[in-house]
């Protein structure tokens, strides 16, 4: 039952919520903001909105939107360098995972100095941060709600997880507005995503009472929203369902990490394929977890010896309501490769936090279950 919380992020969610965000700058005295977003954004018409939130505010708005998917060490220097001097007081990041781990990227360089490999690892800023604001467009990695910010090596393409409380966003935007944007496949990528994160934060061993408050309210909201979004994509209920639900099962990461559906190199697509495989696995040693879990949505009783694999099931049913694919060779993934794969994935440290031991030759096993 022991804990120790805290959750710095103030969240203003509702459609419509994105036109608040000049108002908001300015209560938390800035007046100079750098906006860093992707040029999809721009296309959509969320960059211009977002822009004139902040002139109708009569703050100053330096631009970057050039990040790219998985950003690099190269993509936050670039952002950084963009800036030319500017005296910058405030950052906005605004779209997928992907421009809010830049921007909190950029917030580390132009607070602390030096390069991203100096953050890798918790608590490496040693300065104060700029306040921050993170504004989701998917509903899917939660990012909104986490000190983490995720930066590749451009050269391993190995994830860096940067974590600092100082780097949690002041002010997390929730507009299901902004998602209606998302093309079908990015809609299904970033739901599943958050549906693996709403389960897999439930079980892991750094899980507390209030991460499976998070998670639990994660996957009801999650396991509500999919049927009617992947029928209905233009269902605004549904949309209001999914990000909220992301947005806990995101705040649920900070609190409690993640296990093995996310413990491999084949992240996105993948995850749900892993997904029943890895409950099915870690339901051997938690049992009465995923017995609460069905319990919640109705699957069965929580004391069901059979709740892991109705748990699995049902998660599988909702991967395939998004029309992505539910195996691994459906997926494309080379099947040669699965003892590289997995001793790969052996060497990441997120699977030190999955409830069952979890190492290169269990791994490919998993990877073979879930072939075909």
């Amino acid at each position: 039952m022991a804990f120790d919380f805290s959750f710095p992020t103030r969240v203003v969610f509702g459609s419509g919520s994105l036109n608040q965000l000049g108002r908001l700058v300015r209560d938390y005295q800035g007046s100079h903001v750098f906006l860093i977003t992707d040029q999809g954004l721009a296309a959509a018409g969320h960059e211009q909105r977002a822009v004139d939130s902040l002139k109708e505010a009569g703050l100053s708005c330096t631009l970057f939107d050039g990040v790219t998917p998985n950003p690099t060490t190269d993509d936050v220097q670039r952002a950084v360098d963009s800036i030319n001097g500017q005296s910058i007081d405030f950052i906005v990041g605004l779209g997928g995972g992907s421009s809010m781990d830049c921007a909190k990227g950029v917030n580390f360089l132009l607070t602390n100095g030096g390069r991203m490999e100096d953050y890798w690892g918790v608590g490496k800023a040693t300065k104060p941060m700029l306040p921050f604001i993170a504004i989701p467009t998917t509903a899917g990695t939660g990012s909104e709600a986490q000190s983490f910010a995720l930066i590749a090596n451009p050269e391993t393409h190995m994830k860096m997880a940067c974590g600092d409380k100082k780097a949690a966003a002041r002010v997390a935007i929730l507009d299901p507005e902004l998602t209606l944007s998302m093309p079908p496949k990015v809609a299904a990528v970033t739901a599943v995503d958050a549906l693996s994160h709403a389960l897999e934060t439930y079980v892991t061993k750094k899980r507390t009472i209030v991460s499976r408050m998070f998670s639990l309210e994660g996957w009801k909201l999650l396991t509500q929203a999919f049927p009617v979004m992947f029928k209905n994509s233009e269902d605004v209920q549904s949309r209001e369902q999914m990000l909220l639900g992301a947005h806990w099962a995101g705040a649920a990461i900070e609190q409690s990490m993640l296990g093995a559906a996310h413990f491999n190199p084949i992240h996105g697509i993948a995850v749900g394929v892993m997904l029943p495989h890895v409950i099915r696995f870690n339901a051997e040693v938690v049992p009465h977890l995923y017995g609460e879990l069905a319990e919640s949505i109705g699957l069965c009783a929580d004391d069901d010896p059979e709740a892991g694999e109705r748990v699995a099931e049902y998660a599988k049913h909702l991967v395939e309501l998004t029309g992505l694919p539910t195996t691994l060779k459906d997926a494309g993934v080379d099947r040669s490769k699965f003892a590289v794969m997995a001793a790969e994935a052996a060497k990441q440290w997120t699977g030190t936090f999955n409830p069952r031991p979890v190492d290169a030759e269990n791994l490919q096993e998993l990877y073979e279950c879930a072939w075909n």
